[in-house]
């Protein structure tokens, strides 16, 4: 068996999905492409479903570093993360096997919790308030005091998650290209008693943020690690890098991440 061409799909378990996903099954077996059952034996991981499938994928898997990611969407679903379509799998496979493809690489952020914890995101972490009352934040770039944030919570995002929740605050959509991270507000309070920067930031790949939450009595805030939530109890500070990881992705030459931004807004 050659290992290079070992296939892991990952998609949900729906009839009618499966059973438009059973020609391209054949079709990538016709062409001699091993489909797998465990991701661990695969060396291209394949989504169905759209950027929170593909997301999950690369969290569940771990963030591989000695694999290619692909994404694939349906008629319905978004796709920033996907350059292939469900509906076109006969251009999908013949762009595999007359190599119009190239490998694009994402850079993927380090979220340390508390000094105990380190989680990657691809597309960004979030600390937000889970009551009605503003969360206190003190901002540290490189262990120097920034700022004290007064507000829902702040999100740091990646390059490519620019274009996610960080766009809906207003925040710049970034090249993914940039070695760098993103930090947008979310509902900050700006008056004569409270001020903060009021617009976003960007950070070089070689700085650290720390963020720490101030105990005020809002000590259970959610944290969102891409499209998962969690409440962890007394979160005293979360501290970001720009990870030395990165995903890679599989594109097709002619489609760019801004040919996809266009398609997604304009």
């Amino acid at each position: 068996m050659d290992n290079r061409r070992n296939l892991f799909f990952y998609y949900p378990q729906e009839d009618e999905l499966e059973s438009q996903l059973k020609p391209l099954f054949e079709l990538a077996k016709k062409n001699r492409f091993n489909l797998v059952e465990d991701p661990k034996e695969a060396n291209i991981i394949i989504s169905v479903g759209g950027d929170g499938n593909f997301l999950q994928v690369v969290r569940k898997t771990g963030f591989r570093q000695d694999c290619l990611y692909m994404g694939i969407s349906r008629s319905n679903e978004a796709g920033l993360y996907c350059d292939f379509s469900l509906d076109n799998y006969d251009e999908m496979v013949n762009a595999i096997m007359s190599e119009e493809l190239e490998v694009r690489r994402f850079p993927i952020i380090d979220v340390n919790i508390n000094g105990e914890a380190t989680f990657q995101c691809l597309n960004e972490a979030s600390i937000r308030s889970t009551i009605i009352k503003t969360i206190v934040i003190d901002v540290f770039i490189d262990d120097n005091h920034f700022e004290r944030f007064r507000g829902d919570g702040l999100i740091v995002a990646t390059p490519t998650g620019s274009t996610g929740y960080n766009k809906s605050t207003h925040g710049a959509v970034i090249d993914p290209k940039i070695p760098c991270f993103q930090i947008s507000e979310i509902a900050s309070i700006n008056n004569n008693r409270y001020r903060t920067l009021g617009s976003s930031f960007v950070l070089d790949k070689e700085r650290k943020l720390k963020l720490e939450v101030l105990q005020d009595g809002n000590d259970y805030p959610i944290v969102g690690l891409d499209n998962e939530a969690y409440s962890i109890r007394n979160i005293k500070d979360l501290t970001i890098t720009l990870s030395d990881k990165i995903v890679k992705t599989v594109k097709l030459k002619n489609n760019s991440y801004w040919d996809r931004v266009k398609r997604t807004f304009l």
